[in-house]
């Protein structure tokens, strides 16, 4: 026979027999026969019978052997003294019997013990402490109900007062225990543990019932009472075969508020009625131990609490692949930086990776994410006292740092270094956007502002540049030579600026970057009209002026180098409003375009070209000042006079 068949027909025969003991107890007359019949060998074989439908479930099963080992101890110990009581119908009292009805309290104890560790697994503190406490009120109340009645009707020898009060005892403990994993559990502790607790809870329902009927003298052998202890043992034998349909008994995790109030309730009321109506001893110190408990578990809870706390604000304030500090940290961190009196400088540093992107297309999130982490350590590691790194986001770092004076630059370098790693098939470095404190910022959101577009200013700087690169590299490939013309009008261009009063570092990158690319319209002019050596017919210059409209829309498409793009439209303009494209006269061309005219046709008269010989810098000058006020602005022309005489002035004094 199969586990199953096994469990059906012990099942089936519990439930045949248990129902007509009951149905026998309930309805025959107690001196009858069949009565007797019943009392004696039906109600003995129902122990027996559970004694061997948790015998069975140790033997063919492993799975919590010692357990259920410990209940068939507890049950076949009942049983015993149930037969001995039966066939030897002893005399005196305590008997042997009596020790085998008290062997089942401790060792059904055991058994919850061993059950309860072999299925509860990680138990906060608090939820046991409330099944400890729920325990604790559990025995106080059982104690202040049964010990007083058991005192005060014992008489006799120290063995019987000790017996008799070992029933009660035995009653307390099994409430108290059962009690305490149902606290555990949240009040749901699943069927295995319902009908095991119902067992318990029929062995103390019918020891309190013949505890109160002895005392009153009413206790007659062979009433429903009777029913209850068999319906006690096979109830836990049932347990024993019912499987659990998840990993064991289910511990919510949460604590559980309503246990510790109503154990420290139940408590603070046993004392109360022991200051009107004395009570046992047991039952006052269960109920302080009880309070007691209450008091650690709330020690605790606040303990929990604070540790949670704790936890909950590190990680709202840590960001959690790199374990730096994230925007959250970093914004306090700054406004209490800033908050000081005399706060000391310090720079705050905001990083963008650069060919981050790439990397993560190329090698996969989970490697993006460990570079991610590699940099972040490295970047902390250039903090130095007082100093903390933060990532903000995505591929974006921060770096707050006290400096002192002379240190930033190298500061700078040290964080652009830790956050850059290079390796076959990538390159990844940083651009960076960088604010002195207290200096140039006075509140964390500000400071982050200022901070932001200089980085993203240094990004977009960079993206023009390697535009620049591109474009340049495209016109040396047309016309060799033309890279030394542009680099020498810019260098004049930049002069001539300076003395013309563009001292913004903005306007001057302006200048400098359409002197280098004001030719760059030229790559779409044919290269037999770029070096014919003769003049230009009509259809040839009209390609020619063309070039600085196709230069504009080449640049324009470049959002970094629009503004160079309007320069370059209009280098072809003259003062008097004779040149192209637009026609534009006097100081309706822009500065810079009037700037790179003049420089663009002194450098072009000084060098050689195949049609006519290279002027000197004098006749140049000379060319230039008798257009100026019709093709060049005269301002422009005294600037870059200056500027060329006094550089000559210059190469011959040394």
């Amino acid at each position: 026979m199969d586990h199953q068949g096994w469990i059906r027909l012990t099942r089936t025969a519990s439930a045949v027999g248990l129902g007509s003991f009951g149905v026998v107890t309930l309805l025959a007359r107690p001196e009858s026969g069949i009565s007797s019949f019943f009392n004696v060998w039906v109600y003995n074989g129902l122990m027996v019978l559970a004694c061997v439908v948790i015998g069975t479930r140790v033997v063919l099963v492993a799975e919590e052997r010692a357990a259920w080992l410990a209940f068939t101890a507890a049950t076949v110990s009942w049983t015993f003294g149930e037969i001995w009581y039966a066939a030897a119908t002893p005399s005196s009292y305590p008997s042997v019997a009596d020790a085998g009805f008290v062997g089942f309290y401790p060792l059904v104890y055991v058994g919850i013990v061993a059950l309860l560790r072999s299925r509860v697994r990680g138990m906060r503190e608090t939820l046991w402490l409330d099944g400890i406490t729920a325990s604790l009120a559990a025995g106080a109340v059982s104690a202040a109900l049964l010990f007083e009645l058991v005192l005060v009707t014992t008489e006799g020898s120290p063995a019987t007062v000790a017996t008799n009060l070992a029933y009660p005892l035995g009653d307390v403990l099994l409430l108290s225990a059962i009690v305490g994993v149902f606290a555990l559990s949240g009040w749901g502790p699943g069927l295995r543990w319902a009908i095991l607790g119902g067992g318990i809870m029929c062995t103390f329902v019918a020891d309190c019932i013949y505890l109160f009927q002895s005392a009153e003298g009413t206790y007659v052998e062979g009433t429903w009472i009777d029913v209850l202890w068999p319906s006690s043992l096979l109830l836990i034998a049932s347990a024993a075969w019912i499987t659990d349909r998840g990993r064991g008994l289910e511990v919510d995790g949460k604590p559980l508020l309503a246990v510790p109030a109503t154990c420290a309730l139940a408590s603070i009321a046993i004392l109360v009625c022991d200051h009107f109506t004395r009570l046992s001893t047991v039952a006052v110190a269960l109920a302080a131990a009880t309070l007691l408990a209450v008091l650690v578990r709330l020690a605790v809870t606040f303990r929990e609490n604070r540790r949670l706390y704790e936890l909950t604000r590190q990680e709202a304030t840590t960001d959690a692949l790199t374990e730096l500090g994230n925007r959250r940290r970093l914004l306090g961190d700054v406004d209490r930086l800033l908050a000081g009196r005399r706060p000391e400088p310090t720079l705050l540093m905001i990083f963008d990776l650069d060919g981050f992107k790439g990397y993560n297309d190329a090698f996969g999130h989970p490697a993006g994410d460990a570079l991610l982490a590699r940099l972040g350590a490295k970047l902390a590691a250039v903090q130095g006292p007082g100093g903390a790194a933060y990532r903000l986001g995505g591929d974006e770092f921060c770096l707050v740092v006290p400096v002192a004076q002379g240190e930033v630059e190298r500061v700078i370098d040290r964080a652009c270094n830790a956050l850059q790693e290079r390796g076959k098939g990538f390159d990844v470095g940083s651009s960076f956007g960088a604010v002195l404190l207290p200096d140039e910022a006075s509140d964390a959101s500000w400071a982050l502002h200022l901070a932001d577009e200089r980085l993203y200013a240094q990004k977009r700087s960079r993206r023009s540049n390697e535009t620049m690169d591109a474009l340049l590299e495209a016109l040396s490939m047309r016309e060799p030579d033309l890279p030394v013309h542009l680099d020498s009008v810019a260098a004049r261009a930049l002069e001539v600026g300076r003395r013309l009063g563009l001292d913004e570092p903005a306007a001057l990158d302006e200048l400098g970057r359409a002197a280098q690319l004001h030719d760059l319209g030229k790559l779409a002019v044919p290269d037999e009209i770029l070096h014919k050596a003769g003049p230009l017919d009509e259809r040839e210059w009209a390609f020619v002026r063309q070039h600085t409209l196709v230069g504009e829309r080449i640049l324009s498409a470049s959002p970094a180098l629009r503004g160079v793009a309007t320069v370059v439209r209009s280098t072809h303009e003259r003062w008097d409003g004779g040149g192209y494209p637009d026609g534009l006269a006097g100081e309706d061309i822009p500065l810079a375009s009037r700037i790179l005219a003049a420089c663009d046709a002194f450098t072009a008269m000084t060098s050689p070209r195949p049609y006519r010989p290279q002027m000197t810098a004098e006749d140049a000058l000379a060319e230039l000042e008798r257009n100026a006020g019709t093709q060049f602005d005269p301002a422009v022309v005294v600037a870059l006079a200056e500027t060329v005489r006094a550089r000559v002035t210059s190469q011959r004094s040394r």
